[in-house]
């Protein structure tokens, strides 16, 4: 069974930064695709990562590009979302996901919800002003 349990959430001032985390259980994540997404109120799931844990490329949303860093730690089977320069606009419920198969499909990254089957529970962000 697979398990994506995240951790790493809060309430920061703007400008301030957080680490979010994703231990994946029972699922050999290095063969298949994981990512970030995020939830506002009222607004659709949006990616905000992808990594491929299998080569190490990496793939952002134009909104966070320099400021985000997706990396992963295969020795303890978690994937890591650093994110740094938080503004207003970065508050959202935080989900990590995973799926089999490559990142990538004819040069085409995998960056809508419904191309990945496993979620964790998600974890709140907050950035105040």
């Amino acid at each position: 069974q697979v398990q994506l349990v995240e951790s790493g959430g809060g309430s920061v001032q703007a400008g301030g930064s957080l680490r979010l985390s994703c231990a994946v259980a029972g699922y050999t994540y290095t063969w298949g695709c994981m990512g970030w997404f995020r939830q506002a109120p009222g607004k659709e799931r949006e990616v905000v990562a992808v990594i491929n844990p299998g080569g190490g490329s990496t793939r952002y949303a134009d909104s966070v590009k320099g400021r985000f860093t997706i990396s992963q730690d295969n020795a303890k089977n978690t994937v890591y979302l650093l994110m740094n320069s938080l503004k207003p606009e970065d508050t959202a419920m935080y989900y990590c996901a995973a799926d089999q198969g490559p990142c990538t499909y004819g040069g085409v990254w995998r960056n809508r919800f419904y191309e990945y089957n496993y979620w964790g529970q998600g974890t709140q962000v907050t950035v105040s002003s």
